[in-house]
């Protein structure tokens, strides 16, 4: 992800060159199944994505299976504690291993359709007349491993055969908006507890999902809530606009709540100069981080098709804040609000891409410029040029 750094007079000549409006992707980069596929192989079946978090697998033999690009990726915790990931593929023809979302087995994974069965490792240990057949490798026949790291109380995965570098394309890119990984790591995202989920299936490209999230033109149109709490939004510029910049709380705000009341005690970890303050940076490809002093609001986004997205999103609180059952309903209720206005925005938007109106697509204004950067990222990862990515 690339932002900009706070605007000098000396950097107004080079910016009055520039031209007030740029030109976006045409509207059938929103809406054809083909480049729909390409960004599926190129750019999520290829990068680190950010699959589950670490604590919904909460004891050995928890499972969950999730959409990746093309595949179904299963990670379960196996005996030890430790997290693993796989094809969610039997390696004798093929069934799903897992056809459940979620779940818990006591010991091994069984294939429904012939009972072959593996351990939480992956390897295989049992099927019919294995016995029977000792020129059988089964280390050989093992479930297929996928890469996976921990970061921020989350497992990230990745289905390339050589995995790019983690410290680079997703630490690098809290580096990249903040200014060091430091800011980041005051918050100690995986430390916190799951207060609330909520999960939304958006009918619109995921790019106009992330292109809506980058931006804050639209924060005054459709957004009171938020701009009440971060009247500078209300201006047009998103945080995410300037390296380091967080928006700061309105005055008679004492919390990031839906009505500006207060919230819960600041997060030990972070300092004085983001207290009442607002953070938010894109992690290429799919994840949203945003930050405030009382909790971390996560969401996940998942392309199932050209023209649908599901976003599943997570407010983090302190754990004696969850354990307590304090009521969290009015910072939930904000970003909820400003969920559904998103992507209600997007919604409306989506059916406009097939229109001969935006066949040659449309335009950004200075405050938007930024998201050119992303067009120019999703452009060379389709062209197979890959460097971009891992700036």
């Amino acid at each position: 992800m690339t932002t900009t750094p706070a605007p000098s007079a000396a950097a107004a000549p080079a910016a009055a060159a520039t031209p007030s409006l740029l030109a976006t992707l045409a509207g059938h980069h929103y809406t054809d199944p083909e480049i729909f596929r390409q960004e599926q192989e190129k750019i999520f079946e290829r990068l680190w994505f950010c699959a589950v978090r670490s604590a919904d697998l909460e004891r050995p033999g928890a499972f969950r299976t999730v959409r990746v690009g093309r595949e179904s990726v299963l990670i379960t915790r196996n005996r030890t504690g430790a997290l693993r990931a796989f094809l969610n593929v039997c390696r004798h023809r093929g069934a799903q291993l897992c056809t459940e979302e979620s779940g818990e087995v006591r010991r091994n994974l069984q294939c429904p359709y012939h009972a072959w069965t593996y351990d939480l490792d992956g390897r295989l240990v049992a099927a019919p007349n294995l016995q029977k057949m000792p020129d059988v490798d089964r280390g050989e026949r093992a479930l297929v491993a996928v890469p996976l790291r921990e970061w921020l109380g989350y497992a990230w995965v990745c289905l390339a055969d050589e995995p790019p570098s983690f410290e680079d394309t997703v630490i690098g890119a809290a580096v990249e908006r903040l200014g060091d990984a430091a800011s980041l790591d005051r918050y100690r995202t995986e430390g916190l507890a799951l207060g609330e989920r909520r999960t939304y299936d958006v009918a619109a490209n995921w790019k106009l999902i992330i292109e809506n999230f980058m931006e804050c033109y639209h924060c005054a149109t459709i957004h009171p809530e938020l701009t009440e709490v971060l009247p500078e939004f209300a201006d047009g510029f998103a945080a995410q606009y300037y390296v380091g910049h967080g928006a700061a709380f309105a005055e008679e705000a004492t919390g990031f709540t839906v009505d500006g009341t207060e919230g819960f005690g600041r997060l030990p970890g972070i300092e004085d100069t983001q207290d009442r303050r607002y953070y938010a940076l894109t992690v290429r490809p799919q994840v949203f981080v945003n930050l405030v002093p009382d909790h971390v609001i996560v969401h996940r986004m998942f392309p199932m098709a050209p023209d649908r997205t599901v976003v599943e999103c997570d407010w983090l609180y302190l754990p004696e804040v969850v354990a307590s059952g304090a009521d969290v309903s009015k910072s939930v209720e904000l970003f909820h609000r400003v969920n559904a206005q998103d992507f209600d925005a997007c919604e409306r938007t989506q059916p406009a891409m097939h229109s001969r109106a935006y066949r040659a697509g449309g335009v950004l204004v200075p405050s938007e410029h930024h998201i050119g950067v992303f067009h120019q990222w999703v452009t060379d990862r389709l062209a197979g040029e890959e460097a971009p990515c891992q700036e």
